[in-house]
């Protein structure tokens, strides 16, 4: 088996563990979180990967996040990766917004950044291949994939591209326009260089008016988010997926911002929403 167990934890009668392995991807070692919920001991259990944003890895969410219980009421397993590779060797830079932990969910072509900063092949082919071939539980033929901030960017671009493999998408407070905004033009510019006909393929705005997708999508952004006006801009996702024909259900979430305390709230709805549509497939 090509996985190693790092940590093992009972939870709403399932189990959460973290896994290791040696990416192919990344070219580094990469951990990844995996709750399975008490109804894979009767057969396998729809999939559903949840991107994580800056500064985060597969921690934020399994710590903060409340999608135990949810997973476990809904029958669905939830996979975490980290947000970028990590380790010695791996190039980095002193921010937090690029760099280590700051992936972006692409597959960088500039260099140094080329050789282990290939989030969007782990995330999109690597990490599912992974999770099919050696855990027995997952289903899959079911999968979803849901973020927050700049893994909502991730989960959006990802799932649209991806068709295929994912049959649902929702995000947090996600980054709809990378090619629109201060922390998208920087990461795009660092990690693809300066031609912005190559960063198309990573905005969701983008993506959506020209690969389309076939069902719908659900956002929940909180109207205090210190980001919204700067950063993440959800008028743009609405006004692309109003042109494409793509129902979404953008919800403003009235006082709430951009942190775990938001996304806890809203943890419950989305893993619903996803279970609803993975259960038929």
């Amino acid at each position: 088996m090509s996985l190693k167990v790092e940590n093992e934890w009972k939870s709403f009668g399932g189990v959460q563990r973290v896994y290791s392995h040696e990416s192919r991807s990344t070219l580094t070692p990469m951990k990844f979180a995996v709750y399975t919920p008490p109804q894979a001991e009767a057969g396998p259990v729809p999939v559903l990967y949840y991107l994580s944003g800056l500064t985060c890895t597969w921690e934020n969410v399994t710590v903060k996040g409340g999608i135990q219980r949810a997973a476990a009421e809904h029958g669905v397993m939830v996979v975490a990766p980290d947000t970028s590779p990590r380790g010695a060797g791996v190039p980095d830079e002193d921010r937090y917004d690029f760099g280590s932990g700051a992936g972006f969910y692409l597959d960088a072509t500039a260099a140094p950044w080329n050789a282990n900063y290939r989030m969007y092949s782990y995330v999109s082919e690597e990490l599912p291949a992974l999770v099919g071939s050696e855990i027995a539980s997952a289903d899959s033929g079911r999968q979803g994939i849901f973020g927050h901030s700049m893994g909502g960017h991730g989960a959006l671009t990802v799932g649209l591209k991806n068709a295929d493999r994912f049959r649902s998408i929702s995000a947090f407070s996600p980054i709809v326009s990378p090619t629109a905004c201060p922390w998208g033009r920087s990461a795009l510019a660092g990690y693809l260089g300066e031609d912005e006909a190559a960063w198309a393929q990573y905005d969701a705005c983008l993506l959506v008016g020209s690969v389309g997708w076939k069902g719908d999508i659900l956002v929940d952004q909180g109207t205090q988010d210190e980001f919204l006006e700067t950063e993440l801009l959800p008028h743009l996702l609405a006004d692309a997926c109003r042109q494409a024909g793509v129902p979404l259900t953008l919800r403003m979430q009235e006082g709430y911002d951009h942190s775990y305390y938001f996304i806890a709230s809203f943890m419950d709805d989305h893993v619903a929403w996803h279970a609803e549509r993975l259960s038929g497939l």
